[in-house]
Order: structure tokens, then sequence, then C-alpha cells
């Protein structure tokens, strides 16, 4: 990493700015911009999202935006509308006020005097997904966008469902805004008379969004909002599509790759849920100097070589033993001219009892049966991990005792995949409701174990995610399920496996009641997207970024995942413990507290007991302006239901100044 201090333009810092909506809103922003952009204009940069320019992301946007602004741009850094220190309300993701504010903003930048008329959008997670969405709209200023760990379909590859099943990063994600969104807005900002006003109209309005997600357990008209899938050809503008192999949404670079019908390339290396000059797992790379290729080319017309790399380029991971946590991953960079290549290959193997068997091999017909307990699972690690570690998964041997698992004998040469595996099923069910995982592990010769990719399937949802239907008991069924994509060595010597289990808790809930499946392997496939390995000189520069505000330390953070058995009672828990501690923000006299703590546990083999509950305490302090808000959610259910509890306190010093329940009681629909 190069903290860089001399840039090619003097920068001038506007640490806030009022955005003015149409209906007289105004959202707040923070600004970089060229001091040379009085006179000589520049293009604007859009970063578009909730998380607090003020104090949230603060630090994170110092080191990016100035950067960016010191090469000839603009670069504009707003709170959504009822985030940070915007004015409103915010009551849900990317709602069409949201977009539509989006375009106004947009309209603004292009109409300021330092502004050439020319804008791109830069986001990662939620920016990444409204500049998508934005692009769909085909606002005219709107010349380029770089999405980062986004996706183009809410319902089938987001933090909510994957497969049709209800994922567990669901009330994660949802407790994580229920916190934000209990916040106020700095009284430096929007003054010591109105702040006070502006947040009880937060914590009176915003809501509970998991009962709204849990309102709608299958593909509707909800999800299809905001899912540019739907009519991909509406994005126009060049996209760069950029993702990591631990980050939850790296499977949207490939579709958009395919889909799109305009200039677009994709970048999917081994980070997490980070941009990737400060990615990890490691290695970062320059991405920094990466966009500003981009940007040069669409929103300065400059012939920067960029549209002469190939459309994708990925980390091929090297086998590694199994952790929880890794600092780097090794590996080389690989690239394809197109996505989907010319010539794709393919490696399948068959299923035989317990093996896996090149598909020219006879297989004889057998039927296996298969019932997991709920403890597959614990070792999943997180959906989407954000390296909080360690929130990678363990050592797989933890998770095959409840799993049927299916292994080659060791390779006698090499084997590289690049896309997403498939896993063909031939199953009957003993229940109305059943779901699986599906999971491909590099079995290393001390039988070590590392899950390479996974994917989920509800089998109520084996021909539609809008339209599912029960199992019946006496019918049998072939399925795919479409593991994430990835990029793989796996070595001579090593094996491959797959591994099956009928549960996955608390990555994804449960199904209503333990289900008995029985699959007949002759009917059984895996094929791997396999890829002849080739010389390339690949590579990108070292990071570069500059220096963010000064932080002060003033109590440490502790992260951890922790698994308790207490077998006296049969009882199970993961908690996660995400604390950030106490610190201080020099630049804006601002002292921060953050902790979230998650319990996910379960009771025997008991479906009806899965239980998760989050608990998030924040705090702001300035002199004698404190205020605190503990938000906790918990989700619990039974066979017909969920049941949905949550509280809100704020308080203004030592005083309690607001509080609220929730209990809601939500009818599970074939989920």
């Amino acid at each position: 990493m190069n903290i860089v201090q001399n840039l090619p333009e003097a920068v001038q810092h506007i640490e806030h700015q009022w955005i003015p909506m149409p209906d007289g809103v105004r959202l707040a922003a923070r600004l970089w911009v060229p001091e040379s952009a009085s006179t000589n204009p520049v293009p604007a940069i859009l970063e578009y999202i909730p998380y607090r320019k003020r104090d949230g992301s603060r630090l994170r946007d110092d080191k990016m935006h100035p950067y960016v602004a010191g090469h000839g741009y603009a670069c504009v850094r707003v709170d959504i509308r009822g985030s940070g220190d915007s004015e409103g309300v915010l009551k849900d993701e990317y709602l069409q006020q949201e977009l539509d504010d989006g375009v106004s903003i947009l309209e603004w930048l292009a109409n300021q005097p330092w502004c050439n008329g020319r804008v791109g959008i830069i986001g990662i997670s939620w920016g990444g997904f409204n500049g998508l969405q934005i692009a769909s709209l085909q606002p005219p200023q709107l010349k380029a966008v770089i999405s980062v760990c986004s996706t183009d379909d809410r319902y089938a590859d987001d933090v909510h469902y994957m497969g049709g099943c209800l994922l567990g990063d669901n009330l994660s994600w949802a407790s994580t805004m229920f916190a934000y969104n209990s916040l106020p807005p700095d009284p430096a900002i929007v003054g010591d008379d109105r702040w006070r006003d502006m947040w009880f109209q937060r914590l009176k309005h915003s809501g509970l969004w998991l009962e709204t997600w849990l309102h709608h357990q299958h593909r509707d008209d909800y999800w299809r909002h905001g899912s540019v899938c739907e009519d991909i050809s509406r994005v126009q503008v060049p996209v760069m599509a950029v993702s990591g192999w631990a980050d939850g949404y790296s499977n949207a670079v490939f579709r958009l790759l395919e889909n799109l019908p305009g200039p677009r390339m994709g970048l999917i290396g081994p980070w997490s849920h980070k941009y990737p000059h400060i990615g990890v797992p490691g290695p970062a790379i320059g991405f920094l100097q990466e966009a500003l290729r981009w940007w040069d080319k669409w929103l300065k017309g400059k012939e920067t070589g960029i549209m002469d790399e190939p459309m994708l380029r990925a980390w091929m991971l090297d086998s590694m033993p199994p952790s929880t946590s890794y600092h780097q991953r090794y590996g080389r960079w690989i690239s394809e001219g197109y996505w989907p290549p010319a010539s794709p290959q393919e490696r399948t193997y068959r299923f035989a009892p317990y093996r896996l068997v090149e598909a020219a091999d006879s297989v004889p017909e057998t039927e296996l049966a298969l019932q997991s307990p709920l403890s597959n699972g614990l070792f999943a690690g997180k959906w989407c991990s954000y390296s909080n570690t360690p929130d990678l998964p363990h050592d797989q041997r933890e998770e095959d005792g409840g799993a049927l698992i299916f292994t080659t004998e060791p390779l006698e040469d090499p084997l590289e995949i690049l896309g997403a595996p498939v896993v063909e099923l031939e199953l009957s069910s003993s229940q109305p409701v059943a779901m699986i995982a599906v999971r491909l592990s590099d079995v290393r010769p001390d039988n070590k174990s590392t899950r390479v990719s996974y994917g989920l399937l509800n089998l109520t949802h084996r021909a539609s995610h809008a339209e599912p239907s029960a199992l019946k008991s006496a019918e049998r069924y072939r399925v795919r399920v479409h593991l994430n994509g990835i990029a793989q060595k796996f070595p001579r010597g090593n094996r491959i496996r797959v591994a099956i289990s009928t549960s996955y808790f608390p990555l994804a809930w449960p199904p209503p009641e333990s289900t008995r499946l029985t699959i007949s392997t002759s009917g059984c496939r895996l094929t791997l997207p396999s890829r002849t390995p080739r010389q390339e000189s690949l590579c990108f520069p070292d990071a570069e970024m500059t220096a963010s505000g000064k932080k002060r330390q003033l109590r440490k953070g502790h992260h951890d995942w922790r698994v308790i058995r207490e077998l006296d009672r049969d009882n199970s828990t993961l908690e996660v413990i995400n604390d950030n501690g106490r610190y201080y923000l020099e630049d804006v006299d601002l002292t921060i507290e953050h902790c979230v703590s998650e319990w996910y546990s379960y009771q025997a083999d008991d479906f009806g007991s899965a239980r998760g509950e989050t608990l998030t305490t924040r705090s702001y302090q300035r002199g004698d302006w404190h205020i605190k808000t503990v938000t906790r959610t918990l989700l619990t259910c039974d066979q017909t239901n969920f049941y949905l509890d949550a509280e809100l306190d704020a308080y203004e010093g030592k005083r309690r100044v607001y509080s609220r329940n929730w209990n809601r009681v939500i009818r599970r629909h074939l989920v």
C-alpha cells in the first residue's frame, strides 16, 4: 500500500454541501473538487450510499475520493434520503424515491460550474446496486458505472434469499440497517435546533425492514423492482463489474458480462466485501489506478488501453489449507477475452456410492438416504464475508459427518476451473418442503478439506422462484443446483469432494421439519467448468490511495465467532461478536462506540427451535451532546410461522427518550 501525498491536481475539500431535491428535501454531500475546475470544468463521480458520510464511511472515503479528485475529477459522496445528514426518512432498499433522487443528483452535478456535464457512478454493495439501477433509467448525464460487489437480481442473488432459501444474513443485514436508521444526523451539520426533530422522524417512521422482507418469500414484483436483469438492455452505459471470491456477489459479474448490451469489463479477485485497493484476503491491487483508466476512457475520451484488456480478469486460487481467516490467498491472475468463453470446456463426474467417477465409467443404480442434523452449517462461515474474521468456512470435515459425501480418487493431473459448477440430482423427499446444500471441496492429502464453492436450493423452487410447489412423497425429481462461480486450481494428488446435506443453519434458515431425502446415484452428475492453463503475464500495480483522517482508539475492539455446544441441554449456539470498540475521529471531534452481537441457536434436532437474535449498541458523543441507540431483533419459527420480535430504545444522555416494540407473526410459504 502506497499513501500518495502529491497528486497531479490540488484538491478543495468541501465538508458539507446541500443538494436540493424536487420535493424540497435536501440531501447531504461531501465533495472533493480540483481547484482548477473553477476555470476548467471536470467530470463528476458520484458515490450514493446510506452509511453516514460524516462518520460511518469517512475514513474509507478519505482514502479513495481525494485520490481520484487529484487526478482531475469532482468526487461527490452523498447520503441517501433519510440517512446520515440527509433529510427525510429511509424506509427500505432501492425504493423508486431513492432512484429518482439519484437522477436529480446527476442533474444537479451536471449543472455545477465545476462540472463539464459528464458523470460516472461508483459504488460497492448498496452503491453498486443503485449505480446499475440508476443506469437503467438512462439519465443523459450518466456516462459510465463501476459497480462493486453488487447484483442484477435482488431475489436470486442477494443477501435475502439463495436458491429460494431464507438466508441467515437476511436477519443480520436487516439488523444492521435497523441500527443505522435509528441514528440522528450530526447537529454540527443540520443545526442544534433541527437534529432532534429529524432523529425522531427516523425513529418513528423508518420501520422494521425484516418484516417486509419476510412477507416476500418468493420472487414477486417487490424483488423484480431494482433487479436490472428484468430488462438488462436498459443498462446501456459502459459498466465495470467487480467482486471477490470471498464476497457474496461474485456471480453477478459473470451474468453482467454475458448479458449487458454495451461495453463491459469484469474483475474478480480473492477479496471479501471490500474495494480491491483495501481488499482482504490479499493481494490488494491498484484498483484506484484501474478505475482512473476506466474514467479517463469513458468520461474524458482518453485512450488508456483499458478496453484492449480481456473482458474478464480473475484471480485463480491455489489450493490452501482450510482457514476461517486468510491474510492472502495464493494464486495468479488469469483472463478470458470474452464471457462466456467461445469454446467452453467441461469435466463431468458421475455419482457412485460415496465416490465421484469419470463420466465414461459405468455406475450401479443405488439409492442412498440422507437426513442431516441441524449441526450442518455451524462451520459454514458468513454468506458474505466482510473480513470481520473469522467469518470464512472452517475445515469441511466438521460438516461432512451429517452429509452424504462423494469423493474422487487423487487427481493424476492438476485441474483448473473457472465459472459455476453444476450438480444434478435425482431424489425424492419425505416432506413437502425440503432444502439441499451442496458443497464442493478441495481435499488435501492430509484429508483437510477446504470449501471451494457451494449452492443452496429450496426444493419447492426446483422449477420456479416465483411459483414454487410442494413436493410429493412418492415422486422422484431431477433438480439442478448451480454453485457459486469460482476460479480454483486442484493440484495433482488432491481429491475433489461433493457433500450434500438437508440443512445448512445458520447460513440458511432450516425447513419446517427434518427431511429424509432418497438420492438415486445413477441420475446424479457433477459438471465442472474446466479450463486449460496457459501462460499469462497479467498483473496490476500496487495499491495507491490518499491518507485517511486521524482515528484514536479509546477502547480496543473484538471480533470473534464462537461455537458453543451445551451437551447437558443438547443446545448449540453460534455467537458472532463484531465489537469495533470506542474511538475518536479527530477531524469531526466525535467519539463513537459500536458493538454488535449475534446468536444463532437450536435445541437438539428440533427444526422448530431455530433461533436468531441480534443486539446492536451505537453511541455518539461530542462535548455535552451524547446519544445512544440499542436495537434488538429476534427471529424464531415453528412449522407454520415465523415470529419476529424487535426492540428499539434511544437515549439522550442517560435519559431514554424513545422506545418501541414490534411483535409480528408471518406465515411461512413453502420456506
